[in-house]
């Protein structure tokens, strides 16, 4: 949905408000990527379910996500993002509260499925619309309201964990809805306004340049980012998924892996910035190829890393490489692609990386099971991560050739 007012204008005092409203309300919404880890020994000790059975919860709750987040993104581009939040609340409020009565696994895991689609539109689609709201500063306000579901791991964990101390997971489901409907529909009404026409006119014909000039189609741009998207993904998996169980494989124990995991969550944070910062500057492509290629560099060295000095490092580096990762695709597609089917766009891509994730975590408890040490785990991770930078790089061949030509037909301009 459009508007043809020519106010506010991009990059003002009124998008950066909106910014505000974005990462609170993502935020919120991310809730359903967390809680079900906090609740996992919940789950597993009520219904009585084996370490396999145990997992099925977050595999429902992704699956639902990649759903949900292709749907509610297309949603977004033809009806705006303030009924498609809040649709989407309703659908996590409901999945929330269903799960706290239920007393079949199965159904549980309908309820999840619920959950995980919900969840979706406070990623993707909120990405999609604060991109509309910025020019020259797109690249920041991408990194900070993707940063939403980071405040989000940090935040719902703490008053799950508090809920917990004093009743069950079926009261923290039930808090967890209450809050979120009377929170996220409410606010979504502050994200009423819509873009206007003149601004998305200018920043189609930006981009169909661009892309003209690249000899991609969207279709086919669509589809390398989202087997780059994989790829890194997959890569990113193996640390994430796996850092606690590689610290206690190599003796240093749960509480100290925990550490390092949390620090490498607060370095992605401030990559994620400083990659927004890069990619208003150098571009999307080349900030993505940059992410990929330390991903990679941190990736070969916990293959070398065995003390605690050296991990603490390592995921130093590690944090710091691949959170502006996942933001660069969405800076990709606002500069290459019609401003109107961004949130499709982007949803799609992003559901690829969650993709991405979910093989890669278990492609690495896999190889583990088979080769009892993470080190192939590690070596496959490169793998993928190759594929990634073999496509970005790809990709960034033909907007080399595209500024190439622009340079050509302008002569007399600077470069911009």
């Amino acid at each position: 949905m459009v508007s043809t007012s020519t106010k506010p204008a991009t990059d003002s005092a009124y998008s950066w408000l909106r910014l505000a409203y974005t990462l609170l309300i993502s935020g919120l919404s991310s809730v359903g990527m967390w809680s079900v880890v906090v609740l996992l020994p919940a789950f597993e000790s009520d219904f009585h379910l084996t370490r396999t059975e145990a997992s099925y919860p977050y595999m429902v709750v992704m699956t639902g996500f990649v759903i949900g987040g292709v749907l509610f993104g297309r949603c977004a581009d033809r009806f705006g993002v303030t009924p498609v939040l809040m649709a989407s609340t309703a659908l996590t409020g409901a999945g929330f509260a269903v799960s706290a009565w239920v007393s079949s696994f199965p159904l549980f895991l309908g309820s999840l499925l619920m959950v995980g689609a919900g969840t979706a539109a406070g990623f993707a689609p909120l990405l999609a619309d604060i991109s509309h709201w910025f020019n020259r500063r797109r690249g920041i306000a991408i990194s900070i309201a993707s940063s939403g579901s980071y405040l989000s791991g940090v935040l719902w964990p703490i008053l799950i964990s508090y809920v917990l101390a004093h009743g069950t997971w079926r009261d923290a489901h039930l808090i967890i809805a209450a809050i979120v409907l009377v929170t996220v529909i409410p606010l979504s009404l502050l994200l009423r306004r819509s873009v206007p026409e003149t601004v998305l006119a200018e920043a189609d014909l930006a981009s169909s340049a661009k892309r003209a000039q690249m000899g991609l189609s969207p279709r086919l741009l669509i589809g390398l980012l989202a087997v780059a998207g994989v790829g890194c993904c997959v890569a990113m998996a193996m640390p994430q998924v796996h850092l606690v169980a590689l610290c206690v494989d190599r003796g240093l124990g749960v509480g100290m892996g925990s550490e390092i995991l949390s620090m490498t969550l607060v370095a992605g944070i401030l990559s994620r910035l400083v990659a927004g910062y890069f990619s208003d500057r150098l571009g999307g492509v080349r900030t993505l190829l940059l992410g990929s290629a330390l991903q990679t560099l941190s990736l070969a060295l916990y293959l070398q890393s065995d003390g605690l000095t050296s991990l603490y490092v390592v995921s130093l580096i590690f944090g710091l490489s691949q959170g502006g990762i996942l933001p660069a695709y969405s800076m990709i597609i606002r500069e290459y692609l019609p401003s109107r089917d961004a949130g499709g766009a982007v949803s799609f891509v992003m559901a690829a990386t969650v993709v991405g994730m979910a093989l890669g975590g278990w492609l690495s408890g896999w190889i583990y099971e088979h080769t009892g040490s993470y080190d192939m785990a590690f070596i496959n991770g490169l793998a993928w991560n190759f594929l990634n930078i073999l496509v970005i790089g790809a990709i960034f061949l033909c907007s080399v050739r595209a500024r190439s030509l622009r340079s050509s037909a302008h002569p007399t301009q600077g470069i911009q």
